[in-house]
């Protein structure tokens, strides 16, 4: 009852190992050893891959059926319902037509593995070679080799996408043939030892105790790899070469324009971005799976592409042209929807990044920003403080505006001496009068909020009386107080300004 409410007990853990030890009989135990290869969740990246990798139909009905078939138990009936209820469905029409299309399609024994040229060039030189040179043109590939198994070429694509196998026993063999052929060396070595392992394994096992506990499925995470052949370092990689094959608008002759493609792992890129005087070499899966935006461009409305004369006679690929934004600001962009990370960020590019991700949908953006933003803050001046709040309200960034409100709310007296703190309060609407908001807090981190009750004043007076104000009892008070206050400076500002005016 306790692991079907969702217990985790992983055997590498202290308490785990001793659940472990402690487990009356072989039944107990191997029950807890099927638990814990329940995965866990993905990260960010590996998880928009995933998915985008599942909403091909013949992908995810793979999934299901495979689901299915790893165990009779009712345990696999419970995975398979949970994937319907993620979106993984046979039946789901959101997650059709959602889908971002895929660009290549593999045939073995029969059925269909659709896949994206640009993931499977990072993760496997052997692919990155096959598209350059005898599939650079092909949609389809049949593979006729009788030792080549679906269920091994399946899930060793679906670990290139989320850095996750998930690999029935029958197929270990297969897989590790199939590891071979790709060149991932890594994944190859732990398959030969699990060959190995399973070969003996009747052997290790007590073969008189009468137990339908036969391991089924192995589950392998990406870090149990070399740093080099997990799904962050490949996504790093295409991203340097992205960046290191942008050119100068000006730069592209035939020559520059062979040498791009003949580069590495570029090879796989099919979209370019011009950004200013600068165009940059995408990967269109990349870019759909990480923001709605450029899904539904690039996947749904193929007429807001626009192609170039200059480049559709010499790339025939799509073509976009962004504006009102920098150079370096869609670098850092690129950086994050690639790598989910900044490493370095100029506090001068964070009102811009904001800006950016609230155009690309890219909402968690927000917060990479934030906190790399907040060291910056802790030394700035008082009237540039204002500025971020305004920001932080404009763009509903809450860590920093939950900063900037506690550091006025904590020195109120001296912001109300600044020319630029009056000036915020005429841009902003006056606190509210009804006592019932004036124990509303601000929102919290991660919601929404109500927009109709309170606003950025109501905000900075529950700061302030938290921070300044007297006992409960005489609150209310001491909030009429504030109002009074902000009255009085809301005055003494359209005072100043109608003096400058005259």
């Amino acid at each position: 009852m306790l692991l079907e409410a969702g217990a985790v007990c992983a055997e590498r853990t202290f308490d785990g190992e001793r659940c472990h030890y402690a487990a009356l009989n072989l039944r107990l135990r191997r029950l807890l050893k099927t638990f814990e290869a329940r995965a866990p969740p993905l990260e960010p990246i590996p998880a928009a891959l995933r998915s985008t990798f599942l909403a091909c139909p013949a992908n995810r009905t793979a999934f299901l059926e495979m689901l299915q078939w790893s165990s009779d138990s009712e345990a696999a009936a419970l995975a398979a319902a949970a994937a319907v209820a993620a979106g993984f469905g046979p039946s789901d029409n959101a997650s059709s037509a959602s889908m971002f299309p895929p660009d290549i399609t593999f045939y073995v024994d029969g059925k269909q593995i659709e896949a994206h040229r640009a993931i499977l060039c990072a993760r496997s030189s052997f692919f990155r070679k096959k598209f350059k040179t005898d599939w650079k043109t092909r949609k389809e590939v049949r593979f006729s080799n009788q030792k080549l198994y679906f269920g091994a070429l399946y899930s060793l694509i679906h670990f290139f996408y989320s850095d996750r196998l998930e690999v029935d026993v029958d197929d270990i063999e297969s897989l590790a043939r199939t590891c071979k052929v790709c060149k991932c060396e890594g994944l190859q070595k732990i398959m030969d030892k699990e060959v190995d392992h399973q070969r003996y394994l009747e052997y290790k096992s007590l073969r008189e105790v009468d137990l339908d506990s036969s391991q089924k499925r192995i589950i392998l995470h990406g870090q149990s790899l070399p740093e080099e052949d997990r799904l962050p370092a490949a996504l790093q990689r295409i991203l340097d070469e992205c960046l290191a094959n942008s050119r100068e608008q000006y730069c592209y002759n035939d020559e520059s324009n062979q040498m791009s493609r003949d580069s590495g792992v570029d090879a796989a890129a099919d979209l370019y971005i011009k950004v200013c005087d600068k165009v940059f070499h995408c990967h269109q899966v990349i870019l759909a799976s990480r923001s709605e935006y450029f899904n539904a461009r690039l996947s749904r409305n193929m007429d807001f592409i626009e192609v170039k004369s200059e480049f559709q006679a010499a790339q025939s690929l799509p073509f976009l042209e962004e504006h009102d934004i920098s150079t370096e600001a869609f670098e850092k962009v690129l950086e994050y929807m690639y790598t989910d990370k900044l490493e370095h960020m100029d506090s001068n590019q964070a009102e811009e990044l904001f800006d950016i991700s609230s155009r690309y949908l890219l909402f968690p953006l927000k917060r990479v920003v934030a906190d790399m933003l907040l060291p910056y803050l802790e030394h700035v001046s008082p009237s540039e403080l204002c500025h971020w709040l305004m920001l932080s309200d404009i763009y509903d960034v809450v860590k920093i505006k939950e900063y900037c409100l506690d550091v006025i709310a904590c020195n109120f007296e001296m912001f109300t001496g600044t020319r630029e703190f009056q000036a915020l309060l005429l841009t902003l609407p006056p606190p509210s009068g009804d006592d019932s908001l004036r124990t509303t807090c601000p929102s919290a981190p991660g919601t929404a909020g109500n927009p109709g009750q309170g606003n950025l004043l109501d905000d900075l007076r529950e700061k302030w009386l938290e921070a300044e104000a007297a006992d409960l009892d005489k609150r209310d008070e001491s909030a009429k107080l504030f109002d009074k206050r902000l009255e009085m400076l809301m005055l003494d500002a359209e005072q100043e300004v109608n003096d400058d005016n005259a």
